[in-house]
């Protein structure tokens, strides 16, 4: 990951570690948002990473879907 992405990915990280003890497990993916979001970063980095991330939050509503919902690989890993 690289040293933007840290950076970004440090809201994320407060975001676990104070509100989502509080909010409890009531995400409707797998694996949760914030999960996804560090997963994106690090896949990623911090522009694509982001991207991903906010829309998978966009998606997180009553009428948005639900279940397994991975971070895609990188288009230059495949082959």
């Amino acid at each position: 990951m690289t040293l933007f992405s840290h950076i970004v990915a440090l809201p994320v990280r407060a975001y676990r570690l104070v509100f989502s003890p509080w909010v409890g497990f009531n995400c409707r993916y797998q694996p949760t948002c914030s999960a996804y979001a560090l997963e994106a970063l690090e896949k990623h980095g911090a522009i694509k990473g982001s991207w991903l991330a906010a829309r998978r939050i966009g998606r997180c509503h009553p009428w948005g879907g639900d279940g397994y919902d991975p971070v895609p690989d990188r288009k230059d890993d495949i082959g």
